[in-house]
């Protein structure tokens, strides 16, 4: 599903990855774990087609992302790839269910199509009763399940989470990432997840350690 070959990155004279080569099954929940300046938002970025690595190559289900024009590169990523950030990034000016079909939008779908969607997802959140309310009217842990669903209404492949659960409480994260796991079983995404989470890491299926811009312990399985 994704191949990662040799991906270097550097700012200035800081080399921030280092060689990192990495191969992630469909369906598999991946974490990425590591210290602060360790590369795993970096290496996420470049994985989510939103920075350009200076050498490597990023293969996403047969496509390589590296060689795609500018154009060709912000149309495969919002049809191909959902993306879930520690703060929500809701809109405030409009409603669950408006922010949850503006990527549909994006992506040429009818209202009639992205909204059948997004009651779709949002009643696999539990929050069908949530959809009129804007992002002040929700909890954090609602506001997070709306951008989860954001991230899924365009039926990605793949989804990419940054420190997903951090600004959460204990409650609000295990529901969190019990939510992953539910979603993997449902959709069948694969899910690449950078947190300092060790909740989160253990259940993951595979947890991938970086340091100094480079895999330190990565317990690989068989392509498929």
């Amino acid at each position: 599903m994704i191949q990662i070959n040799n991906i270097t990155k550097s700012f200035g004279s800081l080399q921030v990855l280092k060689g990192i080569s990495l191969h992630i099954n469909k369906g598999e929940v991946v974490s990425i774990v590591g210290p602060s300046g360790a590369g795993k938002t970096t290496l996420l970025q470049i994985i989510g087609t939103l920075d350009r690595p200076d050498g490597g190559q990023v293969v996403i289900d047969g496509i390589n992302t590296t060689r795609l024009s500018t154009d060709k590169l912000s149309d495969f990523r919002n049809q191909h790839l959902g993306f879930v950030f520690q703060f929500h990034q809701l809109l405030p000016e409009f409603t669950a269910i408006e922010n949850i079909m503006i990527p549909a939008f994006i992506a040429g779908r009818s209202r009639s199509e992205a909204r059948r969607r997004a009651e779709e997802l949002l009643d696999f959140m539990g929050l069908a009763d949530r959809a009129t309310h804007k992002p002040a009217e929700l909890s954090g842990g609602e506001k997070q399940r709306v951008a989860v669903a954001r991230a899924l209404v365009n039926n990605p492949e793949v989804i990419l989470a940054d420190e997903p659960s951090g600004s959460l409480d204990s409650k609000n994260k295990e529901e969190l990432h019990r939510l992953f796991f539910d979603l993997r079983d449902k959709f069948g995404q694969t899910f690449v997840i950078v947190t300092h989470d060790e909740g989160l890491a253990q259940i993951t299926d595979r947890t991938i350690h970086l340091r100094d811009g480079q895999i330190e312990d990565d317990p690989t399985p068989n392509p498929s």
